[in-house]
């Protein structure tokens, strides 16, 4: 094969398969096979469809053999019978529509030139079924059609077929997710510190998962409905963070990060986006709020949008640092890496998380910052200046 060849070919790659040629050189695919629960049964937790709940595991090795990293899947929510219905018929709500290899790379890689802190862990893709980020303990039947929202299980039967495993006894753990994944890491992080060594160091770690109780541009509550819908129909309030329900007037509020954040005890890091792509189309502008669809330019196209959409997009920045204010003032256990860039979910992708053409804030990142945070190997609070200045961004837009 001439020089010529190898360039065609490796454009081509690039191209159709990213994760096999990055900034760095050639890397090779990472593929880990899907482990169903099979003793999930026992605590009636089932997916969606009633298939059984599955996570993917690739074992560490050296001086990581004894740390374990979780990940939470995300892929949204369901929160009315037709739309459960409809997720429960695809990879979103039953193991049996699902890939049963998936690519580990970025945060779960195990080439520690793309992961350098954490490649040797274990490492565990927790797949997402249940369609309420893991918290629903309910079932529906009709006579025809039996849903199980049963996420709370599937989280505690997952735990309990990994404690013997090995993680039971680990020194080092963290509980990460990505988008509704980053939001079950919110519900679930003291929950995951209960199950491990008194003297283990345990953290969370939550990816595009701060999704704010925001109005949309129509002054609408519309994710503010949309939750409590799925959380009276998924049985979610039971399970959400009983210091915070005991002090909101309205308990539900307490499925948002913002509110119950200040009530979790275990140190905690969030990555997320000022200007998160999801929350931009689903809380801020939802199809709902634009009926006569002036944003959808903006929305293709960030280059695109106006001088009054670009102030609302700024505002919808100012109204997320506001929500974190505390949280970046007043805790010194805590990190945080806030960002400009128009996209959605940063850990789990090799060019975002640690490559040489990778998102930077003040030349560090994301990576970096978390690896300096988790290991206190210094102060990990970075938050980016508004859109456009940062150059190194990686756009969905």
């Amino acid at each position: 094969m001439n020089v010529n060849s190898i360039v065609v070919l490796k454009l081509v790659l690039f191209i159709y398969w990213p994760w096999l040629v990055n900034s760095e050189g050639e890397q090779n695919r990472l593929l880990v096979n899907m482990t169903l629960v099979q003793n999930a049964s026992a605590l009636g937790a089932y997916c969606l469809d009633g298939s059984l709940p599955a996570y993917h595991l690739h074992r560490g090795f050296g001086a990581g053999a004894d740390n374990w990293l979780l990940q939470f899947e995300g892929g949204g929510w369901c929160n009315d019978i037709k739309s459960c219905l409809d997720r429960s018929k695809s990879n979103h709500g039953s193991t049996r529509y699902m890939n049963k290899w998936e690519v580990f790379s970025g945060i779960l890689s195990n080439n520690a030139s793309f992961n350098p802190d954490f490649y040797n862990w274990n490492r565990v893709k927790i797949r997402y079924c249940d369609g309420a980020s893991f918290s629903g303990d309910a079932k529906f039947y009709n006579g025809t059609s039996m849903l199980y929202f049963r996420g709370q299980r599937i989280w505690q039967a997952i735990i309990l077929d990994l404690l013997p495993k090995g993680l039971g006894h680990a020194k080092k753990a963290m509980l990460s997710g990505c988008s509704a994944g980053g939001l079950a890491t919110f519900l679930h992080c003291d929950n995951f510190t209960s199950f491990l060594p008194k003297n283990a160091s345990v953290k969370c770690l939550s990816d595009a998962g701060f999704f704010l109780d925001e109005r949309d541009i129509a002054l609408n509550h519309t994710m503010r409905s949309f939750y409590e819908d799925l959380i009276t129909l998924q049985g979610v309030e039971p399970n959400l963070n009983q210091n915070c329900t005991s002090t909101l007037y309205y308990p539900h509020l307490c499925f948002f990060p913002q509110y119950a954040l200040p009530y979790i005890e275990t140190p905690f890091f969030i990555l997320n986006s000022a200007y998160d792509v999801y929350q931009f189309h689903h809380i801020l502008v939802p199809p709902s709020s634009d009926p006569r669809r002036h944003w959808d330019h903006c929305k293709l196209n960030v280059t695109a949008c106006d001088a009054s959409q670009l102030n609302i997009l700024q505002g919808f920045r100012n109204d997320m640092l506001a929500a974190l204010r505390d949280f970046y003032q007043n805790s010194t256990r805590d990190g945080m890496y806030i960002n400009s860039c128009f996209t959605h979910c940063q850990s789990e992708t090799q060019e975002t998380w640690f490559a040489v053409g990778s998102p930077r804030i003040h030349n560090k990142t994301i990576a970096e910052t978390v690896g300096d945070w988790y290991f206190s190997r210094n102060i990990s609070k970075e938050i980016d200046c508004a859109y456009p200045c940062d150059t190194t961004c990686h756009h969905m837009i």
